[in-house]
């Protein structure tokens, strides 16, 4: 059954026909109702498998907000086992950040609620359960969160959902004799996009968009177009770049985001694919010929597996007619931004990542495993922090932190490409030796107890350690009532402008300095209203609770 099973992942299309893309439902509103169950997929006929979803078997509605938009979500676990879910990228509370610490019982419902503080972008929610996240993740429960906001908004760019502006999930699972999902296993020789195998989809002769997700355990992959056609990255983990940047390949580790756009424009009637050029993957990187550095480092049934240093397809693309309405301009410019620069961080924390068997790990960093007990590190609300991140191990980590978004300051000591030089929350960190340095602010959000996460995601590696967790603690002792409940966004501002959502509440609010002389003040009626400032780090005073916000 094994090997016919990896027969039907590489010849689906010629002994079955391919399968149209699943477009993943949205939910639209700032009240959403989630179900995480149990269900059965066939992904391949003739083979029931049992799966994991939210609102239905496998996968999940894809979930749209606007910036501003105080969102309430219920979780309703109808599944046999505990387990939690996280919203990967955003800037949420502690409380409602859905990490290990957030368990979910059996027939349970938890609801966070949160303001979107977030710019545009595309960000993701997926189980975060000690040492049953791959498990969970593998088994289905994955979805897309689009974040709107207004600059994005004023832009001319595909955004009709599934007719112009497209999911994509993409995924490798390995599957048993029974048909059934492995997720200890590095035979994962089935690929899909949204769950769905061979897949095609009929894109219009225009501009098209992408929100492509690698929502894998462990590939990755090296993005690019069968016929070699250039194509515009526009956003990465944390949303929109300054400027369109033009490439034939982009890098995908698990847990990162692309917003692409593709012109299609002349193309009417032939068919290209999304592919991933395996081969041109550098060793020490999983999908690489070779996984370690050095010959003879493997993994149990890695050589075996015929995605591993190949090209192979992720989704057809038949080029049909444009829309009554169609997109053919790429904007030159897209977003404001002003990176955060070394030279102005109050710490710089160093993370070393080793093992304890060569590349089969488990993998630790600073020579210890995950202990839900352990803090690791404790950082004051407002710090600004460069993080080194050096992998003494023979393969890439990808390396993602929660509560945060960052720039990458270097790589091996060179500055990152233009592909990299926007916000992200996963950098690949390269194997022997291999050093990332970032830089990040922690604002908004305090809490004494409940900690974010940081770590490998490469999920088997999360569940087996290589993870910890950091608490963030409002030295001056200021702590947000819970009884008033408002936010201010964008936090950080790139222009200095503010929004102050009251949530219908009446009051004066002051800015002061961090010395606590006032710098301005005001009155809401319980309206948003906005403000501005000029660069520097603040304090925002509002009925009786008081937030950092910063103008880069």
């Amino acid at each position: 059954m094994k090997k016919l099973l990896s027969i039907l992942t590489l010849t689906s299309a010629l002994s079955f026909g391919q399968n149209p893309l699943l477009i993943p439902p949205t939910i639209e509103s700032s009240s959403v109702q989630l179900a995480l169950q149990e269900g059965t997929t066939q992904f391949y006929p003739g083979i029931t498998t049992a799966t994991m979803g939210a609102n239905g078997s496998l996968l999940g509605p894809t979930l749209i907000f606007n910036q501003g938009d105080n969102v309430s979500i219920a979780v309703n676990n109808q599944l046999t086992e505990p387990t939690t879910i996280h919203w990967h990228g955003m800037h949420v509370p502690s409380m409602a950040d859905g990490g290990p610490h957030t368990v979910i019982l059996a027939g349970d419902t938890w609801t966070p609620q949160f303001t979107v503080l977030d710019r545009a972008g595309i960000n993701w929610y997926h189980p975060h359960l000690h040492m049953q996240t791959n498990k969970h993740v593998s088994r289905g429960i994955a979805g897309l969160i689009l974040v709107k906001d207004p600059e994005e908004a004023a832009l001319v760019l595909p955004r009709d959902y599934g007719i112009d502006d497209f999911p994509m999930v993409l995924q490798t699972k390995g599957f048993d004799g029974l048909g059934q999902i492995e997720w200890m296993s590095h035979m994962d020789t089935s690929v899909m996009v949204n769950g769905t195998v061979d897949p095609i989809l009929e894109t219009p002769a225009q501009v098209v968009r992408f929100r492509i997700l690698n929502g894998s355990s462990q590939r990755v992959y090296e993005l690019g177009l069968s016929n070699n056609q250039a194509f515009q990255l526009i956003g990465t983990d944390g949303g929109l770049l300054t400027a369109p940047v033009q490439l034939t390949r982009y890098r995908m580790a698990p847990g990162q985001r692309a917003d692409v756009l593709v012109d299609l424009s002349g193309l009417q009637g032939q068919t290209i694919q999304w592919m991933s050029y395996g081969s041109e993957l550098p060793s020490a990187i999983y999908g690489a010929a070779q996984p370690g550095m050095m010959a003879g480092l493997t993994l149990p049934g890695y050589a075996s597996n015929v995605l591993n240093g190949s090209d192979f397809v992720l989704l057809d693309l038949t080029v049909v007619a444009p829309t009554a309405m169609p997109i053919t301009t790429i904007p030159s410019v897209l977003s404001s931004m002003t990176p955060l620069l070394a030279g102005t961080e109050n710490t710089t924390r160093n993370l070393t990542f080793t093992t304890q068997q060569n590349i089969v790990g488990p993998f630790l960093i600073n020579g210890a495993g995950f202990d839900m007990n352990v803090i690791n590190y404790t950082i004051p609300l407002g710090n600004r922090e460069i993080w080194s991140l050096t992998n003494q191990t023979p393969i890439a980590h990808p390396f993602h932190i929660h509560d945060v978004q960052f720039y990458i300051l270097d790589i091996n000591g060179v500055a990152p490409p233009p592909a990299l030089q926007g916000l992200n929350d996963v950098v690949l960190v390269p194997a022997g030796m291999g050093n990332v340095r970032f830089i990040t602010e922690f604002l908004d959000f305090a809490d004494d107890e409940v900690p974010y996460m940081y770590h490998c995601h490469m999920l088997q590696h999360e569940d087996e350690g290589m993870m910890g967790q950091f608490i963030v603690y409002d030295p001056l002792g200021l702590e947000e009532a819970t009884e008033n409940r408002w936010s201010v966004y964008p936090n950080p501002s790139n222009t200095g402008s503010f929004t102050l959502n009251s949530e219908g509440q009446s009051g004066e609010f002051q800015v002061t300095d961090a010395l606590g002389r006032k710098i301005m003040h005001g009155n809401t009626t319980g309206e948003n209203t906005s403000f501005t400032l000029t660069s520097g780090n603040y304090l925002l005073h509002f009925l009786g609770a008081v937030k950092w916000i910063s103008v880069r």
